[in-house]
């Protein structure tokens, strides 16, 4: 699927579309951040990703460079904001100021409110809202240089509440109104800012934890589509809002789900309970 998706986005859109663009990805190692970051490096991007491991980084700089990308891969926790400063300033330096900023970096899990430590809400806090100002705070100078564009990748939790998900609601609620306020102030220095809300997609670690494979069959007979979307799909609509095709899309939320938010988390939220109970039983 995913090298269909990749054929599918290099055959309808231009190979040099970025060509001479900067795109930076945070949580660029693996996953839905991945995913995107591939599909910036196909249509001739330079790419840079962060993340906490050196090593996924790597790995992960190796498949973009084999899409003929030049790649910056730096070690650096979107918690802290001079490690970002660093890591965006070696980006600078190798590939040039950033165009396209992605804020992608986040953590999830389980976990019932009366159960949740205040360290474990804090955590998805720091991490998924924090690290996204972190990240835009840091590039803003490059981006007013470039008139570049924000994407931040939310979540339907942003706007639907999923139990066993307050600590995520939370962050995303955040991270859209950040974008929104982000977009207002920085419209005028030519900077535009979005999020991208992904559905239930294959193969990744958030489905893996939140998804057990009892409950998928059931889980897919609610979603209108009738399947999960793949990380290049998310990475396709990346690339249009930070195309010029989408030059006159500002503070938007576009929900990317196969229809999911429609019928609402009440299957989600039986398949979470189920999970967490078998998690307990070891």
């Amino acid at each position: 699927m995913q090298a269909t998706q990749e054929m599918l986005v290099q055959r309808l859109l231009p190979r040099e579309l970025f060509k001479d663009k900067t795109v930076f990805v945070t949580g660029g190692g693996s996953g839905i951040n991945l995913g995107v970051a591939r599909n910036f490096a196909a249509l001739g991007a330079k790419v840079a990703i962060c993340g906490r491991t050196q090593a996924k980084l790597d790995a992960a700089a190796e498949e973009l460079r084999a899409l003929g990308a030049q790649v910056c891969a730096v070690a650096a926790d979107v918690r802290d904001i001079a490690a970002l400063d660093a890591a965006l300033a070696r980006s600078a330096e190798e590939l040039g100021p950033v165009d396209v900023l992605v804020c992608g970096a986040a953590g999830n899990f389980l976990a019932p409110a009366e159960r949740l430590s205040a360290n474990g809400f804090k955590s998805v806090i720091d991490i998924d809202l924090l690290g996204a100002f972190n990240s835009a705070r840091a590039a803003f100078e490059q981006l007013r240089r470039t008139r570049g564009s924000v994407t931040f990748i939310s979540a339907g939790m942003a706007y639907m509440p999923h139990a066993f998900q307050a600590h995520v609601g939370a962050a995303k609620a955040g991270i859209d109104m950040l974008m929104k306020n982000l977009a207002i102030e920085w419209g005028p220095h030519g900077i535009r800012c979005n999020s991208i809300v992904p559905g239930p997609i294959e193969g990744t670690e958030g489905m893996k934890r939140l998804l057990e494979p009892a409950q998928r069959d059931l889980f897919l007979g609610s979603v209108p589509l009738r399947r999960m979307g793949t990380v290049d799909e998310i990475g396709q609509v990346a690339v249009f809002l930070a195309s010029p095709l989408g030059s006159y899309v500002t503070g938007c939320v576009v929900v990317c789900d196969g229809g999911q938010n429609l019928v609402g988390s009440a299957l989600f939220n039986i398949g979470a309970a189920q999970a967490l109970e078998a998690q307990a039983k070891g």
